[in-house]
């Protein structure tokens, strides 16, 4: 089967949660292309710099300089409104989950405790793009 690469666009400032997003993404032979933007005033000038559109954005909630809610409005504002995107974020309260969906959303996931939360992630992530695991 030929495999393809899925360009990811994570923001995300914790270093520990994109190593875990990239262990489980091996671990799941996903083949991958991520772009890390770590501090939440940088996406605005992401967003307009002319960059390729991701298949995906994974965001968090709760990121330093611009919050994260805020980086959502921007995001479903801009050329990449159509891009799927994932909100993967600690919270799990229903204020943050009704919010997400109703800026335009397309998943809400609590950040995963256990590999096989993380497994799940993944699947999620790939389903959100509009792509399955192969093998």
């Amino acid at each position: 089967m030929e495999e393809t690469t899925i360009r990811i666009l994570l923001i995300e400032d914790d270093i520990d949660d994109v190593d875990l997003l990239n262990d489980a993404l091996q671990d799941n032979e996903v083949v991958y292309n991520m772009q890390v933007i770590m501090d939440g005033d940088k996406v605005y000038d992401y967003l307009h710099s002319g960059a390729s559109f991701p298949e995906i954005i994974i965001m968090d909630l709760n990121l330093p300089k611009t919050d994260g809610k805020q980086i959502l409005k921007e995001i479903k504002a801009s050329t990449f409104k159509d891009v799927p995107l994932l909100v993967l974020t600690t919270s799990s309260a229903k204020e943050d989950i009704d919010y997400c969906y109703s800026l335009g959303a397309n998943k809400f996931l609590t950040k995963p405790a256990t590999i096989e939360d993380w497994n799940y992630t993944i699947n999620s992530i790939l389903k959100v793009a509009g792509k399955t695991i192969a093998g």
